[in-house]
């Protein structure tokens, strides 16, 4: 599987874009905080293990980086992957004179 399938196959699950929601609004978290806003905001019944394993799935696709720190390990947010993404299929912007492929003789 590609770079771009484990991408697809992670954003594919509901419960994974909520994890990448709440890395939005803040990211840095743990596993105890995603468990709890799951729970909490979401009223997602998932083990904490389900949750790893969810992490561990959108780690793969390079969507969240995890951090270690002591005892804690911190969860961030990266979204470099989803612009790849969209550069791939967006159209170049006619009017935009910076755009290198657009200024072709």
């Amino acid at each position: 599987m590609g770079v771009a399938d484990d991408l697809f196959k992670a954003l594919a699950d509901s419960t994974r874009r909520i994890i990448l929601d709440e890395l939005t609004q803040k990211s840095g978290q743990t596993l105890f905080e995603i468990c709890s806003r799951l729970s909490m905001k979401h009223r997602l019944g998932i083990s904490r293990q389900g949750v790893s394993q969810h992490l561990a799935v959108l780690e793969a696709a390079g969507l969240v980086e995890t951090r270690r720190e002591g005892r804690y390990k911190f969860h961030d947010l990266n979204t470099a992957p989803l612009r790849q993404i969209t550069e791939r299929w967006l159209a170049p912007d006619p009017s935009d004179p910076s755009d290198p492929k657009e200024s072709s003789p």
